[in-house]
């Protein structure tokens, strides 16, 4: 619905993912536009998106660093230490 306060916007989505979000949304009772403005609604009121953004894979400064730790790991020369000793270096 449209108020005097309200204003367009376009955006390009994938036409089977539109297809599916009206069926989605078409049974919770609303339209596409309706349901994008509860979202958008939603995360203004929460400051960010309104459920948890996140990449399932390591990023790269991350897998460098397994990788890294993979080495020393496997490096005999690399001075072994306890968890005793390792909490000692900690304290000091």
């Amino acid at each position: 619905m449209a108020t005097k306060n309200s204003t367009n916007y376009t955006c390009r989505i994938d036409t089977e993912l539109r297809t599916q979000s009206e069926a989605l949304f078409g049974a919770l009772g609303m339209n596409l536009g309706t349901a994008i403005n509860v979202f958008l609604r939603k995360a203004v009121r929460v400051g960010g998106f309104p459920f948890d953004v996140n990449i399932d894979s390591p990023n790269k400064e991350t897998i460098e660093a397994m990788i890294e730790a993979e080495r020393i790991a496997r490096d005999p020369s690399v001075k072994a230490y306890s968890v005793e000793d390792a909490f000692k270096e900690l304290d000091k």
